[in-house]
């Protein structure tokens, strides 16, 4: 299925693509902002035209959204979910601009993705954690019906941060 634009009551949720590489850079490079990500932090903008060209809207296992905000046309974030077979769940994930951020628009957009996932997907599973020093994220999961489950840790791809985290699911059939 082809990633989808879906529609919150303030956001537009669509396909990135290379055009965005400035408004992605903009926050891809902000240490605030990739503090907790597994990616590092961008230190130019060829780094994020790369990963904007890596993401493949065709695929049945990934779906990446950016998230344009409707009054401003601005794209203020990204976030996608992706079929991880070694956790046999969808898992979630989702960043925002710093001047974005306590406005409620990581929660919309999460929620939309995690509409997204039940209804269009039929997913049974979904997950995600965030950094235990980053509880902020954490009531964004809860707000979406995710329920804490267990501690864990997570690296940034490059291994060069880990970082202690708090596991979340929802589960269709309820379980944990």
């Amino acid at each position: 299925m082809q990633t989808p634009i879906l529609e919150t009551e303030r956001l537009i949720l669509r396909p990135l693509t290379i055009e965005d590489a400035p408004a992605v850079f903009a926050w891809a490079s902000d240490e605030r902002v990739t503090k907790y990500m597994t990616y590092p932090t961008h230190r130019n903008i060829e780094t994020t035209v790369e990963w904007l060209e890596s993401i493949d809207h065709s695929t049945d296992t990934e779906y990446d959204f950016g998230f344009v905000e409707k009054e401003s046309g601005v794209l203020i974030g990204s976030g996608g979910i992706y079929w991880n077979g070694d956790y046999q769940q969808w898992r979630m994930g989702y960043n925002l601009r710093f001047d974005r951020w306590h406005k409620g628009y990581a929660t919309e957009a999460a929620r939309e993705i995690v509409r997204f996932a039940k209804e269009e997907l039929k997913a049974e599973r979904i997950g995600s954690c965030h950094a235990v020093e980053n509880p902020n994220s954490g009531r964004v999961l809860r707000n979406c019906g995710l329920v804490f489950t267990k501690y864990g840790d997570y690296r940034k791809i490059d291994g060069s941060v880990s970082f202690h985290c708090k596991e979340y699911l929802w589960s269709k059939d309820g379980e944990e």
